[in-house]
């Protein structure tokens, strides 16, 4: 039997007149090689959603097509390589627009301010691609978690100062090419403090001083944030959103600056 004599119930007419904004595949894990900025790659495992329109003709798409694709593509995944998957993603299926999320987590190998003790910390990243009628965008999507102290607590508070872990969530979209690290440097050095994933005692005498001797209210953060996306011409549009785990409160503090995000 070939593939000639069985039916392709997808491909057969669809009578209701509903045209379907995504239809595909979501939560898909495949291994993956990721660029970093010192020169080296890291083998991770990403998450990938993805999805393409279905015209109201057609009863359904090709799910197999999507696998083929992901399997197919080379493993080394960059910005432009992440294009490429989503245009062929588009073209194959034959459809007029297309969605790719990919998810994965980053790892940074940092140093301690102090004893110099080198550990990871992880950071939660996505690349999100979209294709509608000819035009394609990309997005790279950035959560860096770091410590942010308040600033009204340290005014009246004769012993101390409640601080606590803070998201940082940047989102970008670009023309030119852009490292993970880049966005990861811009919020630490924002920030009341950044994390480490291994600190001695003096390390942790000096990132305590140094959350205290430069607090941020939430609105600090995404302002500052902004502030220096606004210099980097890199950076066309970026969302930028700041979640403050309260120590204090059974509740998050949060804000968010948005410029030119708005899809095309």
């Amino acid at each position: 039997m070939t593939d000639s004599t069985i039916a392709d119930v997808q491909n057969s007419a669809d009578t209701r007149q509903l045209p379907i904004n995504k239809v595909g595949i979501k939560d898909i894990r495949h291994p993956v090689r990721i660029r970093d900025r010192s020169g080296g790659e890291q083998h991770t495992i990403a998450n990938f959603n993805m999805y393409v329109n279905l015209p109201h003709n057609f009863k359904g798409t090709h799910m197999s097509r999507f696998v083929e694709i992901l399997n197919r593509h080379e493993r080394e995944i960059s910005v432009q390589s992440f294009k490429d998957m989503l245009l062929e993603m588009t073209e194959r299926l034959e459809a007029e627009s297309g969605h790719i999320e990919m998810s994965f987590p980053y790892f940074v190998n940092k140093t301690a301010p102090v004893s110099e003790v080198k550990s990871l910390l992880d950071y939660d990243v996505t690349f999100i691609g979209a294709s509608i009628g000819g035009i394609h965008e990309t997005t790279l999507k950035v959560v860096i978690p770091v410590t942010s102290l308040c600033p009204c607590s340290k005014k009246i508070s004769d012993r101390g100062a409640h601080n606590q872990r803070s998201h940082v969530t940047i989102s970008v979209k670009t023309e030119k090419f852009v490292w993970i690290e880049d966005l990861i440097d811009v919020v630490e050095k924002t920030a009341s403090c950044e994390l480490y994933g291994l600190l001695k005692r003096p390390d942790e005498k000096y990132v305590t001083e140094r959350a205290y001797d430069n607090p941020k209210f939430v609105e600090d953060m995404v302002r500052d944030i902004a502030t220096a996306l606004n210099q980097d011409a890199r950076i066309d549009a970026y969302v930028v959103e700041s979640e403050n785990f309260e120590s204090i409160h059974n509740h998050s503090a949060y804000a968010l600056i948005e410029k030119n995000m708005i899809s095309r």
